[in-house]
């Protein structure tokens, strides 16, 4: 394209993240969750945040786990997402989105009874994260 490896390598990228970018709004939008599940993940999402601290500290998890429930915490804490926030129901469902799929690794490799034992809510609550994560309680 520029001549130039470097140029052509920056390039490729940007163009990769705008796509991917793209894909995720497009699927978002096309996915929208309902006005009930979004108020029922807002809801226990300070219970959820306390959970995932938890299973962060936990010596017992394999390092992978804790590595990912730690890099979570901080997108979580950074004032830049993927859609902003402002952006009405979609703002927040790409963290929802997200912190979905690391509990579902979670749960994969550490087990529901590791979640479990550091949820810090109610047993609705947990029942609530199962339902919108899509783990079996068993």
């Amino acid at each position: 394209m520029t001549g130039s490896f470097w140029w052509d390598l920056v390039i490729g990228l940007a163009v990769v993240l705008l796509l991917a970018w793209l894909a995720l709004v497009v699927v978002l939008i096309v996915s929208r969750p309902g006005g009930g599940l979004l108020r029922e993940a807002l809801r226990v999402l300070p219970d959820v945040l306390r959970l995932i601290r938890g299973l962060a500290t936990d010596k017992e998890l394999p390092r992978g786990v804790r590595v990912r429930l730690g890099l979570l915490l901080v997108y979580l804490a950074l004032p830049i997402d993927l859609i902003p926030d402002f952006i009405p129901v979609l703002g927040y469902a790409d963290d929802a989105i997200i912190v979905t799929a690391v509990l579902r690794g979670v749960v994969r490799r550490a087990g529901m009874d590791a979640v479990r034992a550091h949820w810090p809510g109610t047993e609705e609550g947990f029942a609530a994260v199962a339902r919108l994560t899509g783990l079996r309680t068993r």
